[in-house]
């Protein structure tokens, strides 16, 4: 199973040398990926808006945020989780995105979603009651554009005419797009268009109930359901203050990451926010624990028949 640290934006406050010191310790001690989290701006709350966390909560643009990530890795795989496709416009978005995969070398996982706040989408001026249905067509059209040549493409929603974009990346069309949310259409968007699905928020038994219905959903579309990859996030974003502990905890860190190995998923991922809200308060902090979650692994042979029949009870 691999790993991809979530990278924390709250970095930023140490300076922009530290944003990039933690991203090269970040390779250097061994994880698979560094991954972005996207939102670029947050509502305050009203009594009609629905809001999950503080506008004041600082957010590094995802992109631009890799792209200098890049710069000073060259292993790590490189991914957003998620960017919120349809309040972006997508070809801007192909372009950016071939752009970091060719100055990377071929390292891009991009990952997409919905989102759900729609005062962002009123304050990007983009449609939130139809985001489902241009998120389909902006996936097409992102990989029309990535094949490069003489591009046509007619949508309902985007349509390009005689268009060129140079140059081709190292993945090219193949750039991995994978899927977030739970939501029926997020399966079936999964199922028949995406590499692979990202977990997050639901429960292990959801969980599992999610895979199956997205390799259903595969087999009847045609396609491999084997192909699809797995994301399982190891804790979804902590809400409460016993949540902000659970980095704290390495035993607990490690039987949750054999549980989700024994799952079945091919990745999961490191919240690094929730490892400074756990009480690592700086760059060098979050960089120690995080060298210390890479070393944690179970060996009591007890514990690893517990996870086995829990898992096994949940697969039931």
């Amino acid at each position: 199973m691999k790993i991809a640290v979530d990278f924390p934006s709250v970095a930023y406050r140490e300076g922009p040398a530290k944003v990039l010191e933690l991203a090269s310790a970040i390779e250097e001690i061994g994880y698979d990926e560094i991954a972005a989290f996207d939102h670029v701006v947050m509502g305050y709350p009203s009594e009609s808006r629905k809001t999950l966390y503080p506008a004041e909560m600082p957010v590094l643009e995802s992109l631009i945020l890799l792209s200098n990530i890049a710069s000073v890795t060259n292993r790590v795989s490189l991914s957003t989780e998620v960017l919120v496709l349809p309040q972006r416009q997508p070809v801007l978005v192909a372009k950016q995105v071939s752009t970091l995969d060719t100055l990377s070398g071929g390292r891009v996982r991009l990952g997409v979603g919905v989102g759900w706040q729609d005062s962002e989408y009123d304050a990007l001026e983009e449609d939130f009651s139809n985001r489902g249905r241009r998120m389909d067509e902006a996936i097409d059209l992102l990989r029309r554009y990535w094949e490069g040549g003489r591009i046509n493409f007619e949508g309902v929603y985007y349509q390009s005419q005689d268009m060129g974009m140079e140059p081709i990346s190292p993945q090219g069309p193949n750039i991995p797009i994978w899927v977030g949310g739970d939501s029926p259409a997020a399966l079936k968007r999964t199922a028949t268009r995406g590499n692979g699905w990202m977990a997050s928020g639901v429960t292990d038994e959801q969980a599992l109930g999610y895979v199956a219905e997205i390799r259903q959903l595969a087999e009847e579309s045609g396609r491999d359901a084997s192909e699809i990859g797995l994301q399982l996030m190891l804790q979804p974003p902590p809400r409460s203050s016993e949540d902000k502990l659970f980095y704290s905890d390495l035993n607990a860190v490690a039987e949750r990451a054999a549980v989700v190995n024994a799952m079945g998923f091919d990745w999961t991922s490191v919240n690094a926010t929730a490892i400074f809200q756990s009480g690592s308060r700086s760059v060098g902090a979050i960089i120690d624990r995080l060298a210390e979650l890479s070393l944690i692994h179970i060996s009591e042979p007890t514990r690893l028949r517990r996870i086995s029949y829990a898992v096994f009870c949940l697969k039931k």
